[in-house]
């Protein structure tokens, strides 16, 4: 095989520059794996490529030589590689006069046309995070028109003229491509530009080319976790190969080489028991199965474990590597039975106790605390076959509480011998067995209490007739005591006895009547009595017990029928109304019904104006035989007969009101009216408030009189000089004094006819009346006249009587005259007195007095 030659450049990286060894497979076909003498500073990949791993410095004079060995499935081959140190073609020095030329297609003649198909230029690889000097010349463009002519270079493009710009720059008359400052590969992995050759006029002389720039990955990222800490769990007693968790973490270099591909390891276990590998993770996925058995979480309850990442495949010399904390908690298995910290349990209880613990039963349990593989459930399995007794689980504790949830006899049963089995709430992990500390005995001792005597039968059932008399035996109501151990008396009392009819002896519990029994009674429900009895025996402290006794009445005919109803209605004219009738008995069939119906013979009117028809065995109907009968209230007697054996008989009033109807047969009178719409109640508040209303109105009509009275005697009171109303007169033009004043002085004889007007002179009036027009007349005044009415003429008179002597042109003539007895002697002036003190003179003058 022949010796290959190969150059690496001076301080470049492992992906820089690469030499390759192809080795002849001879046809076999198989696949052949390569290996090198120094793997430290080389490494070969499967297509026979040769990388540097690291950065190598090497004397330009001293040539390297690798050995590289190829193997297959049968045999291995050697083979032998120069490698020398010379400057890196894609990084020259600054005016390398040697740079990699990329050159614009060229063109067959000048006649022809540009070629439309481009160039295409293989990229150009910059490593990322180079350190300069910079700018540092990448390659050179160069078209063949540069010979006959100038022409100026540019690129364009991101990294160029574009976003960012400045990373890349050309010299526009050399045509160097240069990159200005370090490349980041995690930020922009490659850039695409393109190259322009234009002549000083700014003619486009060539078609543009792309230049695709790759820039190379360094590893510079260390790896990193998602989590720093990561939780797992896998259950106790798990086999070898169980899966716990993933890890799982990041490279930012390019994983598609070394410096992104990332290998795990588990550095550290803890605790380290039962042994320091209870784990082992997938050194590709970061998968963590268990590689041991024995994990017990009553023992190691948590395991922590460091993982480590690292990159360049693991490399511990050359990957960058970062770790994280993996916590494994063990879950619980039921594979702990709970256990009884003892074989024997026992407690107590006094009979006829329930809902009471008697004894707490305690068991260890090594499983984790409330979970269904720690808490207890308990079971009775012997010792109680009448199901007195349950052992419910108290959730705080996990103890078992046995309580009595049925009465227990002392007096049949004294104690009990109890088995207990405790299990968990799920079943036991495959190949546990419960022990034998799962199973207690508990003995209970049950303690005798006075218990209350007790009535058999209760209630006790009787049946009697009624009627029964005073002092009459009935039954022996005794009471049985249930402590058959104990030597006590009872004695007896009554509780109930609605109707007081019974009586029991305290001694004997026998029970006699003190009254007659009757099944109509009140007390009485559906033919049955009941009686409450109290038995109480001399126990410490004394227990008592209650019995009703229970009396069945057998009816008896002691009741004679009644009507119902007692009152009914009729008119005058029976047709077509009728009323009809019941018959009610207090006692049962045979002793009620069906009854007889007929009218008494007295009084004798009743049969001569009634008619009584029976209907049906319980019902009759009463009509008036008479044609009309006069409206008013008539009280019929009839007698009503039953069926018993030995019938009674009854006379029963129906009271019938007789009254007017209407059309429709209803009575229109107004008692019937206020009978049906009002009540006796209603009707006396009516006449009371009638009664009240009318005496309001008799005191006022007295206190008007009243007032009119002082008003009359005020005014005569008043002086009638003083007297405005007759001191301003006025007179008729048309009047010759005294003449033309034409007085009635008639009028005076009998004042009570006079019309108030009338007694005014003519033409003298007041000031305070409304002027009369047009006839001179006064106005007549009322039959009644006002007594300060009367004063005022009275005065007038008098006046005119003093200027006139001789009484002519008056038909009273001279007032003197009224001091002769003779004239109008037969006149009864005592109403005179009634006009105020003024003219009680006048009426002693002319009253018929002798003086």
């Amino acid at each position: 095989m022949p010796l290959h030659q190969g150059a690496f450049p001076e301080d470049v990286c492992i992906s820089e520059q690469q030499q390759q060894v192809d080795f002849l497979d001879c046809g076999r076909g198989a696949p052949v794996r390569m290996e090198c003498n120094n793997p430290s500073d080389f490494r070969i990949e499967a297509d026979g490529v040769v990388y540097a791993a690291r950065s190598l410095q090497r004397s330009p004079q001293h040539a390297l030589v690798l050995l590289v060995k190829a193997i297959d499935e049968t045999q291995a081959r050697n083979a032998a590689v120069n490698l020398s140190s010379v400057p890196d073609a894609s990084v020259p020095p600054a005016g390398n006069t040697d740079l990699m030329e990329i050159s614009f297609p060229s063109r067959r003649n000048s006649q022809l046309k540009r070629m439309k198909r481009d160039w295409v230029i293989p990229p150009i690889n910059v490593p990322e995070n180079s350190r300069g000097p910079f700018p540092q010349e990448l390659v050179r463009i160069r078209s063949d028109h540069d010979k006959s002519r100038a022409l100026r270079y540019s690129v364009t493009g991101p990294g160029a003229d574009q976003p960012p710009t400045g990373i890349f720059i050309i010299d526009p008359i050399s045509g160097e491509l240069s990159v200005n400052k370090p490349l980041d590969r995690e930020h922009i992995s490659n850039f695409h530009l393109r190259a322009h050759a234009v002549d000083l006029n700014g003619n486009q002389v060539e078609n543009p080319i792309d230049i695709v720039i790759n820039v190379i990955d360094m590893n510079d990222n260390r790896p990193e976790f998602t989590h720093q800490i990561w939780n797992g769990t896998v259950p106790e007693g798990s086999k070898p190969g169980t899966f716990v968790m993933t890890v799982t973490s990041v490279d930012k270099d390019d994983p598609k080489t070394a410096n992104g591909m990332l290998r795990y390891k588990i550095l550290s276990q803890t605790p380290e028991s039962p042994t320091s590998n209870m784990f082992t993770i997938n050194n590709k996925t970061g998968g963590i199965i268990t590689v041991a058995a024995g994990l017990d979480r009553e023992k190691v309850p948590q395991y922590t474990l460091i993982i480590q990442a690292t990159d360049m495949e693991g490399n511990p010399m050359y990957g960058l590597s970062n770790t994280a904390t993996a916590v494994i908690r063990i879950t619980d298995v039921n594979d702990n039975p709970p256990e009884f910290t003892a074989e024997m349990f026992s407690g107590e209880v006094r009979e006829n106790r329930v809902n009471v613990i008697v004894a707490n039963l305690t068991v260890t349990d090594k499983d984790q605390p409330n979970t269904p593989a720690w808490n207890a459930v308990y079971k009775i399995t012997g010792g109680d076959s009448t199901g007195r007794f349950s052992v419910p689980t108290d959730p705080t504790t996990n103890e078992g509480l046995v309580t009595v949830v049925k009465p227990i006899d002392y007096e049949t049963s004294r104690t009990f011998v109890l088995t207990v089995e405790a299990k968990n709430e799920v079943p036991l992990a495959r190949g546990i067995h419960y022990p034998h500390l799962s199973t207690a005995t508990v003995s209970i001792r049950v303690m005798d209490e006075n218990e209350s005597p007790y009535f058999e039968p209760n209630p006790k059932l009787i049946k009697l007739e009624e009627g029964l008399m005073p002092e009459s035996a009935l039954t022996i109501f005794t009471a049985q005591d249930p402590d058959r151990f104990m030597r006590q008396k009872i004695t007896y009392s009554k509780l109930s006895d609605p109707a007081n009819w019974l009586r029991i002896d305290p001694n004997t519990g026998r029970i006699t009547t003190i009254a007659t029994l009757d099944r109509e009674s009140s007390y009485v429900k559906n033919n049955l009595y009941n009686a409450t009895f109290m038995g109480l025996d001399d126990g410490k402290p004394p227990a008592n017990g209650t019995g009703t006794l229970q009396i069945y009445l057998l009816d008896i005919n002691d009741n004679a029928p009644k009507v119902f109803p007692q009152e009914a209605e009729i008119c005058e004219k029976p047709e077509p109304n009728a009323i009809n009738i019941t018959a009610v008995d207090g006692d049962l069939n045979p002793n009620a019904g069906p009854f007889a119906f007929e009218l008494a013979h007295r009084p004798f009117d009743v049969r001569r104006n009634w008619t009584i028809t029976r209907i049906s065995g319980d019902h009759a109907q009463v009509g008036l035989k008479i044609g009309f009968l006069e409206s008013g209230i008539y009280e019929i007697p009839i007698i009503i007969t039953d069926s018993g054996n030995l019938p009674m008989s009854n006379t029963s009033y129906l009271r019938v009101k007789v009254c007017q109807c209407d059309i429709n047969g209803d009575c229109t009178d107004q008692q019937h009216i206020m009978a049906a719409g009002l009540g006796t109640g209603a009707i006396i508040a009516i006449l009371l408030c009638i009664i009240i209303l009318l005496i309001l109105v008799l005191l006022f009509v007295v206190w008007m009189k009243r007032r009119d009275k002082e008003r009359q005697a005020k005014q005569l009171l008043i002086d009638p000089e003083d007297d405005v109303r007759d001191n301003i007169l006025k007179y008729d033009e048309e009047g010759g004094g005294e003449e033309d004043q034409d007085y009635d002085l008639s009028q005076l004889q009998q004042p009570d006819t006079l019309e108030p007007d009338a007694i005014k002179p003519v033409g003298i009036r007041r000031l305070d009346e409304r002027p009369l027009h047009p006839e001179p007349q006064y106005p007549m005044r009322s039959a009644a006249p006002h007594p300060g009415d009367i004063g005022d003429f009275i005065n007038e008179g008098l006046k005119a009587a003093d200027n006139d002597p001789t009484g002519s042109g008056s038909t009273a003539g001279s007032l003197s005259s009224l001091n002769s007895s003779s004239s109008g002697g037969d006149q009864d002036y005592d109403y005179l007195n009634d006009w105020g003190p003024r003219f009680r003179k006048l009426a002693d003058m002319y009253g018929g007095c002798d003086d």
